[in-house]
């Protein structure tokens, strides 16, 4: 019995969707404009782990911050400094990892995930926004999520989560080297502070975890369709 057209191509898209989806977050990344949108995403998640980290080891979130720049700031009181600071670039790392999991396991699940999202959204605007242009960008944030979740077809639904998630893991696969700016600023910086290790080993460290995360889903997908 042989294939149909219809499904060897499927089958094909299947096969290829996220190669497809990878590339088309390079792309998009390098167009200013449009990416401004999933450079805030990415910050945001790149923040809310700060914070996240600081909640489990004890401390608290007193503000978070973002830029139209696509920089941001998250301020903690207490917790374990080390683990909040080295779980910024990390903690987005894995955001971007699990997003494109949840997404690529079921329909269900990824409309799930994109509610939960729009919870935290709003509870970082409640809690800990500060000023007007953060609460414009988390709420920018917010809508992108809203739109998805209404999606009358949940395959789509899945397709931009997945690609909400590649585009956070290259982000955090190339972001960290923005910190070799000379201004011995930032979560490098502060590390080599705190541990005498220079800057160069936590970037790369950083560097290595997004790209070992991103190896990981290819493999994945490869074992999927052999």
């Amino acid at each position: 019995m042989t294939n149909s057209p219809q499904s060897s191509s499927a089958s094909f898209w299947q096969k290829y969707q996220l190669y497809f989806l990878l590339v088309a977050a390079i792309i998009i990344r390098q167009i200013p404009i449009v990416s401004i949108p999933l450079n805030w995403l990415e910050t945001y998640f790149h923040e809310i782990s700060h914070g996240i980290a600081a909640l489990l080891t004890g401390g608290e979130i007193i503000s978070i911050q973002l830029y139209a720049t696509g920089a941001g700031l998250c301020t903690t009181q207490g917790g374990l400094s080390f683990f909040i600071t080295v779980f910024g670039y990390a903690g987005a790392t894995l955001w971007g990892w699990l997003i494109f999991k949840l997404a690529n396991s079921h329909q269900r699940t990824a409309q799930i995930f994109s509610g939960l999202m729009i919870v935290l959204l709003l509870a970082s605007i409640i809690f800990w926004a500060r000023d007007l242009f953060t609460m414009i960008i988390i709420a920018s944030l917010a809508i992108m999520f809203v739109m998805t979740i209404k999606m009358r077809r949940l395959h789509y639904l899945q397709l931009l989560l997945k690609f909400f998630g590649l585009s956070i893991l290259l982000n955090s696969l190339f972001s960290p080297t923005y910190l070799f700016d000379g201004r011995d600023l930032g979560d490098g910086a502060a590390l080599a502070s705190m541990t005498m290790v220079p800057e160069l080993v936590w970037v790369l460290s950083w560097c290595l975890l997004a790209l070992g995360v991103l190896y990981s889903l290819i493999k994945t997908n490869k074992k999927s369709y052999s």
